[in-house]
């Protein structure tokens, strides 16, 4: 019953423009009848607990059963990820605004909720007076990307940044945080983030599940589900050794930047052994939250925090692996 439930929920939320053109994409590569691909579509969500993109993110047309199993989908997630980080737990990550004050010692730029601002009149000019000569105003509760705009503070020269927000439905703005000059090279479209998974084993000690470097093409966001890059980062050196994927089917895997021209492979991000050092401090400062993805900005200054999700993403953690990992979190399930 909960596999039909799921499947219920990924009809309703699918995307069917991006369905339809994965769908006539691998009939056309893989020379499949529209019936068998969609009746393989359907048996795999319910039986794997995966979306229907998914799919064909994960490529499931190329795969046998056994690898077909080692993936974890959206539905497998959602149970392990409650079990992690209980609800009584995950407040605090979903709102920006709470997550920026629990999390303030990791955090280097400024960043306020709407009610903050309204509260104090001086920090509004603070704000727009930030050397970075941008802001980034936010839904507070948005996710993937959504809700997020970036203005130039110029824009706000003889208007209310407050009656702005309110009437463009954001209640969260924050100072736009300079990217290191390295990674302002390899993509200047957007903050580029660096995702580390971390995970909380039975000894309460810090593991780290991979990282990752998302990287803008074109883009305001870094975010896969914007048509960004994810390339997988060795959690020893802080050196990307593999070409960056999209969840896009369609598209080739990236080995240099498709706009910069610079290599994406090698790619050694700044103050690795730094990020490292505030994952394993972060991870363990609300440990109600078990498993988290963190957003890192690196600056020239070294890194601070952008966001933690207890709802982290299967595609940006496996699609770069080029593997299924469920195995990892069916182990550490195990023992809690």
């Amino acid at each position: 019953m909960k596999r039909l439930l799921y499947l219920g929920y990924y009809l309703k939320n699918l995307d069917k423009e991006k369905f339809n053109k994965f769908f006539d994409h691998v009939k056309k590569e893989h020379k499949m009848d529209s019936i068998s691909l969609m009746t393989d579509i359907i048996s795999s969500s319910l039986k794997y607990k995966i979306s229907l993109l998914e799919y064909f993110q994960f490529r499931f047309y190329e795969l046998t059963k056994e690898q077909r199993k080692s993936y974890a989908g959206t539905g497998y997630m959602y149970e392990y990820q409650l079990a992690m980080n209980p609800k009584l737990y995950r407040e605090c990550l979903d709102n920006k605004i709470d997550f920026y004050k629990k999390y303030s010692d990791f955090v280097r730029h400024m960043a306020f909720g709407i009610d903050e601002l309204r509260e104090n009149s001086s920090l509004a000019p603070k704000l727009l007076a930030n050397p970075s000569g941008k802001v980034v105003l936010k839904d507070s509760v948005g996710k993937c990307g959504m809700q997020v705009k970036v203005f130039k503070t110029e824009f706000f020269e003889g208007k209310d940044l407050i009656s702005f927000m309110d009437a463009e439905k954001f209640d969260f703005a924050e100072e736009f945080v300079v990217q290191h000059p390295d990674i302002m090279a390899l993509s200047p479209s957007a903050l580029n983030t660096v995702r580390v998974f971390t995970q909380l084993n039975d000894k309460d000690e810090v593991e780290f599940l991979g990282a990752r470097l998302r990287i803008s093409v074109n883009s305001e966001v870094d975010n896969m589900a914007a048509g960004n890059i994810a390339a997988p980062i060795n959690i020893e050196t802080g050196i990307i050794d593999a070409p960056g994927v999209y969840s896009d089917i369609t598209k080739d895997d990236a080995a240099v930047h498709p706009v910069t021209g610079v290599s994406i492979v090698g790619f050694q991000v700044p103050f690795w052994p730094e990020i490292i050092d505030m994952m394993k401090k972060s991870a363990l400062h609300m440990p109600g939250n078990r498993s988290i993805g963190w957003d890192i900005a690196v600056t020239k200054d070294g890194p601070e925090l952008i966001e933690g999700n207890h709802d982290w993403c299967k595609l940006v953690w496996q699609l770069p692996a080029k593997k299924g990992m469920k195995k990892i979190l069916e182990n550490h399930l195990a023992k809690l």
